[in-house]
């Protein structure tokens, strides 16, 4: 006799066909840990008639749930949840913009399964060459056309993470005597690599858009013509303010760099949320330098980077790269090619997108007397507030085990007195997320 399933039967709240709700209400349910790992989901035909669905769209759901490594099928017996979760005592982290957890075992094992029966013995056996292997190149050019960027493979450059992109980035279009010029408040790593490099560093005034395109063009209208000089920002969902411009502001900041004749090095690690947005690289692509890597849209495990260059460039980029080899894991390329084939990367972009929806909710409803600026679609929220008082938040939350991002690691200034909180929502559980918020908002109301 078989199992009666514990699953109380629901369609997600959201706007989607029938199967795309209930896989994503069955997801919530195994992720956040209320069906646990073996617990057996209804039968097809009973979930269909009590929801009052069709058939297909239960089989379609439970298929997505499977490709994900969700769900297991028993041939005879039924559809099985396969994951459990793992919870322990530890500091709560943050203060790491990682995206929410979406891949596990299941679903690189199918990948490895994939890539099995093609992998290219030869990518072992010898060195990749310097912005790796060609047909690698191939691969990731045909997921920078996601993005709207039409790229060369003969032009862009793979590395072992984003980080060794950005860098590269920073020493072809700045140079040691250059001026990087970047937003006042900008993403920590870029930031500690200047700093490391020993660039000269100008912030620019933000707004709900991002850079302002005055303040940027009166910065650069002050450096000397034959000076070098690179303006490098985030113009999707800006680290850390989560601000995202529009196409008449993108068009703006083209057109300033392009008269100063600024390089633009331009961070597009969160671009996936919104494709139809114009990179600055496409308006651009003669003075731009698009620095992207699958951290951020998929998992942190994917040390990916790429650096797509202007044909200018290109020769300087091999020269700079013959010392110091950046090529990434064969491994990981093959997988993104398989699941470029299979479609698992939109399928696990679109479970990110919801996850990412469901943690801004979550933390601007706790945090809302904070007053936080957030985007549906990004990884963190941010709290303006005055450096001090950013700096005593951090060290309060560290005493009752919340790790936080100190304001200056942020701050091209760390002596300007407008700065905020990053509240990273991705790398906790769920359920820690929502005990680590809540006591942040006390936190926040005793020193209000």
């Amino acid at each position: 006799m078989l199992l009666q399933s514990p699953w109380q039967p629901r369609l997600a709240n959201i706007e989607a066909n029938a199967a795309e709700r209930l896989a994503l209400a069955l997801a919530d349910d195994i992720v956040e840990g209320r069906l646990a790992g073996g617990d057996r989901l209804p039968a097809h035909r009973d979930l269909a008639e009590k929801l009052q669905i069709g058939l297909g769209s239960v089989t379609k759901a439970y298929a997505a749930l499977e490709r994900r490594g969700l769900t297991r099928s028993v041939k005879g017996r039924g559809t099985f949840v396969a994951i459990q979760q793992a919870h322990g005592d530890r500091l709560i982290d943050l203060s790491s913009n990682a995206p929410p957890a979406a891949l596990n075992a299941r679903i690189l094992a199918r990948a490895l399964t994939g890539i099995a029966r093609k992998i290219d013995a030869d990518h072992f056996n010898f060195y990749a060459p310097s912005g790796g292997h060609l047909e690698h190149r191939r691969v990731l050019a045909r997921w920078l056309m996601t993005l709207g960027l039409v790229a060369d493979p003969s032009l862009l450059l793979l590395t072992s993470g984003a980080r060794q992109a950005l860098s590269l980035a920073f020493d072809l279009a700045c140079g040691p005597q250059g001026l990087l010029v970047t937003e006042r408040v900008t993403y920590p790593g870029a930031i500690a690599l200047a700093r490391r490099k020993g660039y000269r560093m100008q912030g620019v005034e933000i707004d709900a858009e991002g850079m302002v395109p005055q303040a940027l063009a009166d910065v650069l209208g002050s450096v000397a013509p034959t000076d070098g000089k690179a303006v490098y920002l985030t113009p999707t969902l800006h680290n850390p303010t989560t601000a995202t411009m529009s196409l008449e502001r993108r068009q703006a900041v083209v057109d300033i760099c392009r008269k100063a004749g600024a390089w633009i090095i331009e961070d597009g690690v969160y671009a996936a949320a919104f494709p139809d947005l114009p990179q600055l690289s496409a308006l651009a692509p003669d003075i731009s330098l698009h620095v992207n890597g699958l951290s951020k849209s998929l998992g942190p495990g994917l040390q990916i980077g790429m650096l797509l260059l202007p044909t200018e460039l290109g020769g300087a980029a091999q020269e700079l790269m013959q010392d110091v080899p950046m090529a990434p894991s064969a491994f990981s390329c093959a997988v993104v090619d398989e699941w470029l084939a299979t479609g698992v990367i939109a399928s696990i972009q679109r479970d990110l997108r919801h996850e990412s929806q469901r943690r801004a909710r979550l933390a601007a409803s706790l945090l809302g007397t904070g007053e936080p600026v957030w985007h549906p679609h990004a990884y963190n929220i941010w709290l303006p507030m005055k450096r001090e008082a950013a700096n005593s938040l951090v060290a309060a939350a560290a005493e009752i085990g919340l790790k936080l991002t100190p304001p200056e690691a942020m701050m091209v200034d760390p002596r300007d007195e407008r700065s905020g909180l990053r509240i990273c929502l991705g790398a906790p559980g769920f359920e820690d997320l929502g005990d680590a918020l809540k006591l942040l908002a006390e936190l926040l109301r005793s020193q209000a």
